[in-house]
């Protein structure tokens, strides 16, 4: 037994098979009436009306707001602007109603069995009825987060399997937005207002958290991030409001090393310590002509890594390469084409004058992404 909640309660019937109460609680407030449905199971229901005339339901769906690649605002704009960590995660949106939860990755994927930590999330919100926008993140042995270890829990859909990466490899849901408040849209709220209502939930548990926000200072913010080994940081304009679905100016992704999105087409075969596995992937981006061959990366790669990948690749390979322009002809002339199913990201030092990819390294697949949605980084 837990005690969930604190709080006073008055008593309109109570009878063998049915109890009517009016709860006042720190989580959850309003009318209620359990009965009996028969032997020994009971049900609850909220006996409380819609509880103003412009009550809006949970939405089903709201794409999450993109951020384009860019250098920090200038220091005459500074102030103008709010800046968070930016975290090496999955970006996912998490719907609670009634206690329960939905996580949905960038591409409209159901993550909640995947990560049943956020379970407790739902159970923590009470009757509040949100949107959430944040990150999944997993931290390695000195706490910083860790997208490789995270590779452990993306893909894993066996329950009991999941059970236990949730004990060795354990998520944490860093909550940076706010969609939806208890019927009410706050998409055409600026940035900081959102900010200000969600510090006010005090969203905070095992494992859940907000991290905080700072307004201006943006580039004390950057080398901060920097001192503590993260990827970079997010600059949001404080005055601008969120639109789903859409990448917009207005937020900002300031790296400190060059990452991109890559679309997997094809592999080479390795050799001596990698013979008989997979000794590169082939990679492209999308443009207007197609798919565009941006080069091939051999590096970065776990042992684990290398069997996931020839088990996913296996079923998707092809006769043609489904890029359009030239291939090199030393790459092509060994290569295994695959059907562009599977998203992946590579860190790299730059982009050459021919459009390739200069010493790329693995960092990992992206299933939460889709092809078409990787643009590239400029």
């Amino acid at each position: 037994m837990i005690l969930w909640d604190r709080g006073t309660y008055e008593c309109e019937k109570w009878t063998d098979r049915e109890v009517k109460v009016v709860l006042q609680g720190s989580k959850v407030s309003g009318r209620y009436v359990l009965f009996q449905t028969g032997g020994k199971n009971w049900m609850i229901h909220r006996m409380d009306p819609p509880p103003r005339p412009d009550w809006q339901p949970l939405p089903k769906l709201i794409k999450p707001m993109l951020a384009t690649l860019g250098p920090l605002p200038g220091k005459d704009e500074d102030a103008d602007w709010g800046y968070e960590m930016k975290w090496d995660g999955v970006r996912a949106v998490v719907y609670v109603e009634g206690g329960r939860v939905a996580a949905l990755t960038r591409n409209d994927r159901d993550v909640t069995a995947t990560y049943p930590e956020l379970r407790r999330l739902g159970a923590n919100m009470g009757t509040t009825q949100a949107v959430l926008d944040g990150e999944i993140v997993t931290f390695d042995d000195d706490g910083r987060p860790s997208f490789g270890r995270l590779q452990q829990r993306m893909h894993v859909t066996n329950a009991a399997r999941v059970r236990r990466l949730a004990e060795t490899v354990p998520v944490i849901y860093l909550i940076f937005d706010l969609l939806h408040l208890d019927g009410r849209s706050t998409l055409d709220l600026p940035y900081e207002q959102r900010r200000e209502i969600l510090d006010g939930l005090a969203l905070a548990g095992s494992s859940w958290q907000t991290p905080p926000y700072f307004r201006g200072g943006g580039a004390a913010v950057l080398q901060a991030s920097k001192d503590q080994y993260l990827e970079g940081v997010l600059a949001k304009l404080l005055s601008s409001t969120y639109r789903p679905g859409r990448r917009t100016g207005n937020w900002r992704k300031v790296k400190h090393h060059l990452a991109q999105e890559v679309v997997i087409v094809g592999w080479q075969p390795g050799k001596g310590r990698r013979e008989g596995r997979i000794g590169s992937l082939l990679l492209a981006l999308p443009t207007g002509e197609g798919l565009t061959y941006v080069g091939h990366v051999g590096t970065g790669f776990t042992d684990a890594m290398l069997d996931d990948l020839a088990r996913r690749l296996r079923p998707l390979e092809r006769k043609t390469p489904p890029v359009a322009g030239v291939v090199p002809r030393p790459i092509a002339k060994d290569a295994h084409w695959v059907s562009p199913k599977l998203v992946g990201e590579v860190e790299f030092a730059e982009w050459t004058g021919d459009g390739r990819l200069r010493q790329p390294s693995w960092r990992g697949l992206r299933p939460d992404k889709a092809p078409d949605e990787v643009t590239r980084e400029s």
